[in-house]
């Protein structure tokens, strides 16, 4: 070999770990349109993780009453411990009371499960998580697979599952006819008007429709486990919430674990680090990893 080519060929081998690490780097698509609903059009942000093809999928919802909030608000620690993550914005309750927003996010599960391969996760295995009201939105997209009255027909990918394999919810309500009667003065001020937006009504006006809204009367042995987390000095929404919809797994005979922080109140900070982000990794792995 002349000095040349030697010179050549360690450049080469001190240059493959760096194409290596670039072509491994995350990555990140944002505003991915996923349906277009009387002329609005509805899109998700993709995270993938560095150093994974194939990562399963956790689909996540942001907070803020139902009529706040917008997809930039997502866990970063999920995609930092390999996953990939979807975040999603949907129809707020400015724009459309319930079910709209669960029909928008049941179109979004079918749009990414139908686009896994050309993005490159998993379509087979996927999560879907939430904070606060999007807690609550996906512990009942969670638990209502094949509902006529949630599915709705948004979207391109009718022909695609809008299942999930595991639930996480961080401080979610469950059951939206005894939220209020279980909150603090504080928690109804807060709760009682985004009720209002989100069933057109307080829930003891519209009973059973407050009833569809509510995870805990959705439960059956068909649902996928469960990870509910939430802090014990929570003043917004009622931890109450988080043991009936353990109740609920709990008499269906399903898997659910819950993790209540002491001293912590409606903040997904502590949450997002630390041994409650470990607990959550070591759950969707357990889950969706198969």
């Amino acid at each position: 070999m002349t000095p040349t080519q030697k010179l050549f060929a360690a450049l080469l081998l001190l240059l493959a770990p760096l194409a290596a690490s670039a072509a491994e780097a995350a990555r990140s698509f944002r505003d991915i349109p996923y349906a277009s609903v009387n002329g609005q059009s509805l899109a998700l942000d993709l995270y993938l993780p560095a150093g994974s093809r194939h990562a399963p999928l956790v689909v996540y919802l942001h907070g803020g009453a139902w009529n706040a909030g917008d997809k930039t608000q997502y866990p970063a620690f999920l995609v930092d411990g390999g996953f990939a993550v979807a975040s999603v914005d949907f129809r707020s309750t400015n724009d459309a009371k319930f079910p709209a927003n669960v029909h928008d996010i049941k179109a979004a599960l079918r749009f990414l499960r139908a686009e896994a391969g050309h993005y490159g996760y998993r379509g087979d295995r996927i999560a879907i998580a939430g904070a606060s009201s999007g807690a609550h939105l996906a512990a009942l997209v969670g638990t209502t697979q094949g509902n006529r009255e949630l599915e709705g027909t948004e979207g391109e990918h009718l022909d695609q599952s809008s299942a999930v394999q595991a639930i996480v919810s961080w401080f979610g309500a469950s059951n939206l006819t005894t939220i209020l009667a279980q909150s603090t003065p504080f928690g109804v001020g807060v709760r009682g008007p985004a009720l209002q937006r989100l069933l057109g009504a307080s829930p003891d006006e519209v009973p059973e429709l407050a009833r569809l809204a509510s995870p805990v009367f959705q439960v059956d042995r068909h649902d996928p486990p469960a990870l509910l987390l939430h802090g014990d000095q929570d003043r917004q929404m009622p931890i109450n919430q988080l043991h009936e919809l353990q109740g609920a797994y709990e008499a269906a005979g399903l898997p659910v674990e819950t993790l209540i922080l002491h001293g912590v109140g409606h903040d997904g900070g502590p949450f997002f680090q630390g041994e409650p982000a470990k607990r959550v990794l070591r759950f969707l792995r357990r889950h969706l990893s198969r």
